[in-house]
């Protein structure tokens, strides 16, 4: 057999790196639950129906298929895998409503799936972490910015390079649409949002044939998306711009109340971006995307909105808001780039030696005794010579090694030399060594 070629878009993560990524999840883990989300998992697919009907997507859906299903059966023929969590998350809400109690808060840290080209930053296979709050019948806005702070501790703690999230409203920019005479509102959004990627011109150019903007209306439209504040200030500029609208008054407004509450709680993170769209249908209000400063090229490291439709039996609606934060997005180039690492590669703080194959049972009880005090521990491999095994833990990482001669049993700092005579029972390590640590450049 030939050696196996890596598959583009479906990173693999080395030993060291996942134990960053391991720890990095963890730490989400604990913010979002000190906030008071619940933890959901749903299962990787969704009927196609579902996963199409909000959208551009139908380009980067997997498909499931079974390799040599019968014609006949179309049992799996409308599945697909997921392509975020919120579209699942809305269907669970919907299927399991009676049993919820609302405001309904969940975070989810799942793998998804989307079939778009590899590019930096962007995978075919990668992990995400998500937060949402769903409500019965009406969302209360400060949930809008609820979220954000939520998000604002969670990155915070990471050792991650700073970023800054960048807050809209789809209702700002569909109101200043309208106001401008422009029908197709969303289809508007979906071209603005691709601004960062294909230039103003380009933009300006697909606004003109894609939803009939005279010369003038694009420009404006440019305007608009280039108006970018640390404050509220943004209102008095679009007012500047001439253009009025009842739905523009009210987006204004919201997004105004977002941006003053969140910079206040969380000075330095939030900034006002008239760029942000958000491409996907299913947002109506607050819409979101977090990037790492000076490191914008690799797109948002985390984004969300508002949702007011997505989840709606027809009798009852559930409204929402979430924020989605990009695991691999985030760790995956760092991780590639050597800016984050792990102390060692294995969670084994000891080593616990074997002088000869007849001592092993004893060697094997002494590392029980300390597993039950929490310390992670296992045993030499072989009765190698002790330089051997002290090599064999050097190259893992290992810190300590515990042995039994003459002076009694005794753990070696093998990265000091240090040695001493220890009771098993009663030793720890040092905090900083019992389990493996990230580091960032």
């Amino acid at each position: 057999m030939s050696r196996p070629q890596p598959l583009s878009g479906f990173p693999e993560l080395l030993p060291r790196q996942r134990i960053v990524e391991q720890q990095v999840v963890d730490h989400l883990r604990r913010a979002f639950e000190l906030h008071g989300f619940a933890n959901l998992q749903t299962r990787a697919v969704e009927p196609m129906d579902q996963l199409l009907r909000k959208g551009e997507t139908s380009k980067e859906v997997y498909v499931l298929r079974r390799l040599q299903a019968d014609e006949r059966d179309a049992s799996d023929a409308e599945l697909g895998l997921h392509f975020d969590l919120t579209v699942p998350f809305a269907r669970y809400v919907l299927e399991h409503a009676g049993k919820l109690n609302f405001p309904f808060r969940r975070y989810q840290i799942q793998p998804v799936w989307r079939g778009e080209r590899p590019q930096g930053g962007r995978y075919r296979e990668f992990w995400q972490a998500d937060i949402d709050i769903v409500d019965l019948g009406e969302l209360p806005a400060h949930y809008e910015v609820e979220v954000a702070l939520v998000v604002a501790d969670a990155l915070r703690g990471l050792p991650v390079p700073k970023v800054r999230m960048h807050v809209n409203n789809r209702k700002l920019s569909q109101g200043f649409y309208q106001g401008l005479g422009i029908r197709d509102t969303e289809e508007a959004l979906r071209i603005v949002d691709k601004l960062d990627k294909i230039g103003p011109d380009a933009t300006a150019k697909l606004l003109i044939d894609g939803v009939d903007a005279t010369p003038e209306q694009a420009e404006a439209c440019l305007k608009l998306a280039a108006i970018r504040t640390e404050d509220a200030s943004f209102v008095e500029q679009i007012r500047a711009l001439g253009v009025t609208d009842p739905l523009l008054d009210e987006g204004l407004t919201e997004l105004a109340a977002v941006v003053d509450a969140v910079a206040k709680e969380a000075p330095g993170f939030v900034v006002a971006d008239m760029k942000i769209a958000r491409g996907l249908d299913y947002y109506t209000g607050t819409v979101y995307e977090v990037f790492i400063e000076g490191q914008e090229h690799l797109g948002s490291v985390c984004s969300g909105g508002r949702y007011d439709k997505l989840a709606s039996d027809g009798k009852n609606t559930y409204p929402g808001v979430g924020l989605s934060i990009g695991v691999s997005r985030l760790l995956v180039p760092l991780l590639q780039a050597g800016k984050l690492d792990a102390t060692r590669e294995v969670p084994t703080c000891v080593l616990v030696a074997v002088a000869n194959e007849d001592e092993r049972p004893e060697a094997n009880a002494l590392a029980q005794r300390l597993r039950r005090r929490g310390v992670p521990t296992q045993v030499s491999p072989s009765a190698a010579k002790f330089g051997k095994q002290i090599k064999f833990a050097d190259k893992r990482g290992i810190p300590f090694v515990l042995f039994v001669n003459d002076e009694g049993t005794q753990i070696k700092d093998i990265r000091s030399g240090d040695q001493v005579t220890v009771d098993v029972d009663a030793w720890n390590p040092p905090a900083d060594d019992l389990h493996p640590r990230i580091t960032a450049e």
